[in-house]
């Protein structure tokens, strides 16, 4: 059994990294033979009013890559307000990303913050090579940048945007923290011992 000072200070050491590390969260569905990975460019964190590169790395059960060309993929977005009509329907086009090549991808730009529902559907163009599919992606939307002012309006100061490196700070807080639970339970050890 490991003493208590270390079994604390693992713990802090997780935790720590947990809060440090940045976290991009692409989506992952799958549906009979086929599975689609979802990222949506920047980070996973698409804003209002801002053109996202959204792409999905389509594959086969196994891993096996399915080319854009390979698929009669179509893209449709929904407010979840309304869904019963899609508030887009961007073109497809192949780009390569990642480890991934000829890969099904739009642009899209979202007209608000809020929730949408991308519906990611294709069926082969080769009968057989895979099952056609519908995958549904839950996607939250940040504030963008926000329209002009008219010149009646006052401009409000802008607010100071999160740089790629913000989990810094975290970072040497979580680190100061462990090393401050790793000095009490050494000081309280050294204390109890004598």
């Amino acid at each position: 059994m490991l003493p208590r000072y270390a079994t604390i200070s693992s713990f802090a050491v997780v935790v720590s990294l947990a809060i440090a590390s940045p976290v991009f969260a692409h989506k992952v569905q799958t549906a009979a033979d086929v599975g689609a990975t979802l990222h949506i460019e920047p980070n996973d964190n698409p804003r209002a009013g801002e053109s996202s590169l959204t792409w999905f790395a389509l594959t086969r059960k196994g891993g096996q890559i399915i080319p854009l060309a390979e698929c009669d993929c179509k893209l449709a977005v929904y407010s979840e307000s309304s869904s019963s009509q899609p508030l887009l329907e961007p073109p497809l086009k192949s780009i390569s990303a990642e480890r991934f090549q000829n890969i099904p991808a739009a642009e899209i730009v979202f007209p608000q913050s809020g929730a949408y529902r991308l519906q990611f559907t294709g069926s082969p163009k080769v009968a057989g090579s895979f099952q056609a599919f519908e995958l549904s992606y839950d996607v939250n939307v940040a504030p963008g940048v926000a329209p002009s002012p008219s010149p009646t309006v006052a401009q409000l100061p802008s607010q100071p945007q999160p740089t790629e490196n913000q989990w810094i700070i975290p970072a040497i807080a979580s680190t100061l923290v462990v090393l401050g639970l790793i000095l009490a339970v050494l000081i309280a050890k050294k204390t109890s011992i004598k």
